[in-house]
């Protein structure tokens, strides 16, 4: 129990800060793509930087953060139910999300290394998509210690309460439906044994003394 209340706050900051970061981070890559896509066909400004690793690292990096704000939309639904299906689901899109991270942080790493111009906001994408590889990674993480709460609550969400399922002694701990006929049964001790079946008063049955018919 102590575990998931840690999970479940570590995940909560988390998600905020994932959030933000990705939108960003997408925001300023949709917008150097945009701007390499207007100057391979002579419009507008001209092209973002000359780094050879551009054309492959705006791509990637932009569907790594169009995954990862749905790794956080999934996130926030496994935060307000807090049930064991949702968190399958968050962890899953986390999963993806990080892999994704990962792959475009490679590229940032080797455009970085490459050097040649790059403006400042190609700067800031390569720097969040390296910090979103490790806030990805806790995120992921906090889900799963969050794991053992979420299969109890899940537990007592979907059980049968007791009043709904009748008893062999005619009574049960909830509230009763009057539609629903209730089977009462008598309980008879016989040399210490219990039984369901109805023996009428006085043709009580002993194994010491048969009855012939």
């Amino acid at each position: 129990m102590a575990g998931a209340g840690l999970g479940r706050g570590l995940a909560t900051p988390l998600l905020a800060i994932n959030f933000a970061l990705y939108l960003v981070a997408a925001i300023l890559a949709g917008w150097a793509l945009n701007r390499n896509f207007d100057a391979a066909i002579n419009r507008g400004e001209g092209a973002v930087g000359n780094n050879v690793t551009q054309g492959f690292f705006l791509p990637v990096a932009l569907i790594a953060c169009m995954v990862g704000l749905a790794s956080v939309l999934a996130g926030l639904h496994h935060m307000r139910v807090f049930r064991s299906e949702s968190l399958a689901a968050a962890a899953a899109t986390s999963l993806i999300a990080w892999l994704l991270v990962l792959l475009a942080m490679g590229l940032a790493c080797k455009q970085i290394h490459t050097g040649g111009n790059r403006p400042r906001r190609l700067k800031v994408v390569e720097a969040f998509i390296i910090i979103l590889a490790l806030f990805e990674l806790l995120y992921l993480l906090s889900l799963h210690l969050g794991f053992g709460r979420a299969g109890n609550h899940h537990g007592a969400g979907t059980g049968i309460g007791m009043g709904g399922v009748g008893h062999g002694h005619g009574h049960g701990h909830g509230a009763h439906d009057p539609s629903i006929p209730v089977h009462n049964h008598e309980h008879h001790v016989d040399y210490g044994r219990h039984t369901d079946m109805k023996i009428p008063v006085g043709h009580v049955h002993n194994p010491a003394h048969p009855t012939t018919v």
